[in-house]
């Protein structure tokens, strides 16, 4: 959006915080319809919420109420979910806890990554808010289910050091979900090797053990299973 409003005509602001009085008079001047979020990752505050007179509207990277928060796609991802997808939901006091006014769900591929996940679902969501914003008048808010909700926390980059006594599946998992950020890790030598593509295989052996390793990747065992790494990155 950023590279583009300077060639399409609408004035871009970039303020440092929502909060302020300067921020406030700058969006009130505007006197928009409605607000549209996308990738934010803070909470509105309610005198932003209340300006517009058809709300403010957020992009959620998945299928509310599972997975609200602030990395829905590596959550998807690290729990096996065969399904994520974009709702369109009324943005209220809470963190994604608002209506939702569209759903469009996208089934997870099999070796799906977060950025490729990331690159479906920006798509679908830019397609899923154009419809939204043509049928406001149409739509009717649904209340999320609260005993479905889950939360999607933010990454910490302790998460990504792989435990080798987890099955390879759950390893699997881990190295696709953080790629590219921060990548999956593990150790050789004391000194960490990053793993950024892996395939589960089959293999038996002390978890962390090399097992094989030949053309097609290092071959390494796991709680159950094996993992076989295909594509690898040494510190620096």
């Amino acid at each position: 959006m950023a590279r583009v409003a300077p060639e399409r005509g609408p004035p871009l602001r970039k303020p440092e915080t929502l909060r302020s009085d300067e921020a406030h008079a700058a969006i009130a001047k505007a006197r928009c319809d409605v607000m549209v979020v996308a990738a934010f990752g803070l909470i509105l505050p309610p005198g932003i919420l209340a300006m517009p007179p058809h709300g403010c509207l957020n992009i959620h990277a998945s299928l509310l109420p599972r997975w609200r928060g602030a990395a829905p796609v590596q959550r998807a991802i690290l729990a096996g979910d065969s399904t994520t997808g974009i709702t369109i939901m009324q943005m209220d006091a809470g963190l994604d806890t608002g209506p939702a006014l569209l759903k469009r769900p996208l089934p997870i591929r099999a070796r799906e990554t977060a950025a490729s996940l990331t690159e479906s679902l920006a798509a679908l969501g830019a397609l899923a808010i154009v419809e939204a914003l043509g049928s406001l008048d149409r739509l009717a808010p649904q209340p999320q289910d609260e005993s479905q909700a889950s939360y999607a926390a933010k990454l910490d980059k302790a998460e990504a050091r792989i435990d080798w006594r987890q099955p390879n599946v759950a390893i699997d998992r881990q190295v696709r979900a953080f790629d590219p950020v921060p990548g999956a890790e593990t150790r050789l030598d004391s000194r960490p090797l990053k793993i950024w593509e892996a395939q589960p295989a089959p293999g038996q052996g002390a978890p962390g053990e090399v097992i094989a390793a030949d053309a097609g990747g290092i071959v390494v065992a796991c709680g159950a299973g094996a993992l076989r790494m295909v594509s690898l990155q040494r510190a620096g």
